[in-house]
Formats: C-alpha cells, sequence, structure tokens
C-alpha cells in the first residue's frame, strides 16, 4: 500500500519523525502549538490573563489539554504564572528573540556536527534533500505572497527539524524549542511585534518576488547540506550556526534604536 503525501512532498510516517516531540497527548500538543503561535505574533496580547474555560471555548477543545499546555508555555518563559492572577502573557522583548537567536545558532550547530559524527539514519538524509529541493523549486517560479512565504517557511521548519531528528540528542531537542519565541512561518520582521514595532514599514511589506534574505537563506540551506552529503562535520557546524546568526543580524540592522 502507498503511504499518503503531506503538502510538502513527505510522507505521514516521515512527517511523523520531524515533528516536534510530543511527550503528552495530541491534544495538548495540537493546542499547545495554537496558543504559542497566538502569543508570539500578539494574537493574544502581552500582560493577557489566560483564563483555561475561554481558551477551551475559543479552541472548541476541553479545558484538560488547555491546562496541560499552559504548563508547557510556562516552562518556555511564554507565560508568567502566580497564585493570585493565574497565567499572564509575558511581554517578549526584542532582546528576548535576538538572545534566543544567539542561544538557538549554537544549539543547531552542535546538532549538524552530531548529525554527521552519528552518520545520517537511513532515508534521513533523503528527507532534508527533498525539503531543500522543494524550498529551491518554490523560489525559482519567482513569485512570493503571504501563502508562499507560509509555505516556503514550513519547508524551512521541517529542514531545521530534520537536523535536530538526525542528532538523535532529546536534551537538544528540547533546548532548541525553548529558543523558539518568535514565528518560524514567516517573517519575524513582520509578524512579531515586538521586533514590527521597531521595523521600518519598508522592511515589513510583501513585495512580489521572492525577498533577498529568502534567496541568501535557501543558499545557505544548500550549503549546509552538501556539508552533510561530504559528511564534514566542522563544516556543517560552522554553516548551521553561521545560518541562524544571519536571521539575528539581518533583524538587528533593520530595526531603528528606541
Amino acid at each position: 500500500m502507498e503511504q499518503a503525501m503531506g503538502a510538502t512532498g513527505i510522507d505521514e510516517a516521515e512527517a511523523g519523525e520531524l515533528a516536534e516531540p510530543q511527550q503528552t497527548e495530541p491534544a495538548t500538543h495540537s493546542v499547545l502549538m495554537q496558543l504559542r503561535e497566538m502569543i508570539v505574533t500578539g494574537k493574544i496580547a502581552p500582560d493577557s490573563k489566560l483564563r483555561a474555560e475561554a481558551l477551551a471555548t475559543l479552541l472548541n477543545v476541553s479545558r484538560t489539554p488547555i491546562r496541560s499546555a499552559l504548563a508547557v508555555l510556562s516552562a518556555e518563559g511564554l507565560v508568567n504564572y502566580s497564585v493570585n492572577r493565574g497565567y499572564t502573557v509575558r511581554a517578549v522583548t526584542i532582546g528576548d528573540v535576538f538572545d534566543s537567536l544567539e542561544v538557538r545558532a549554537t544549539l543547531e550547530g552542535i546538532a549538524a556536527r552530531s548529525a554527521v559524527n552519528l552518520g545520517w539514519e537511513p532515508g534521513a538524509l533523503r528527507q532534508s534533500i527533498s525539503l531543500v529541493e522543494q524550498g529551491r523549486a518554490i523560489l525559482d517560479k519567482g513569485q512570493w505572497s503571504e501563502k508562499i512565504e507560509y509555505e516556503w517557511y514550513e519547508l524551512n521548519r521541517q529542514f531545521h527539524r530534520s537536523i535536530l531528528v538526525a542528532s538523535r540528542n532529546e536534551v537538544l531537542r528540547n533546548a532548541v524549542r525553548m529558543t523558539l519565541i518568535y514565528p518560524i512561518l514567516g517573517d519575524a520582521a513582520r509578524l512579531c511585534p515586538s521586533i514590527a514595532a521597531s521595523v521600518p514599514l519598508r522592511y515589513r511589506q510583501l513585495s512580489s518576488s521572492p525577498p533577498d534574505h529568502i534567496m541568501e537563506s535557501q543558499a545557505e540551506h544548500e550549503a549546509a547540506l552538501d556539508a552533510f552529503r561530504r559528511e564534514d562535520a566542522e563544516e556543517a557546524q560552522r554553516l548551521m550556526s553561521s545560518h541562524v546568526l544571519a536571521t539575528r543580524h539581518r533583524l538587528k540592522t533593520i530595526v531603528i534604536p528606541r
């Protein structure tokens, strides 16, 4: 029997391997993803009180997965908890985003080196190759929109996740997850309120063709992939660290100090 294929061309079994680790039941995992996205994109404003009953109604789930997700978000630092107020959304600052990228650069570099040193499991490198090739196919069409941006960033997310999976280091994977406090399915300069508020409008507008920073990011994916193929662990580490830091550098360049 043929396996079902997802929208990115990865079969469902492989997509499961690239998903975030699920220490909880699927309902809690889904709620966690939704709430995290709503917080980092400002759909739920900073200092908002998070009531389990209201969130359960909004997401059409029971209160149990909501409470579990809030506990995880508290551990991640996206929400605060106090006995008197319960859970409230923590304001994410520009400094938080820059710090998270700096830490993530080191962690993903380690993951890339480990993936090479341990040797890729059968099919794992093929998954990464497929993701990078699909990203290139999108850019070669020369078109750009909010929908296309989302599709490319989803491939980007899965590519980074594939390297973490290949590192076979659960502690490392969890540590990286703690650094993802800004949108990864779009441009943080546009979607992360704490950054967007300090970015000139011209840098927050979508162009009709792939922007330069996306073209550069795609080329960096391809360079890292080449290092994986050559089994060059040190180069893979250097390239992945530099790749993540490039995002930090770009954001710092376009942010207007306030």
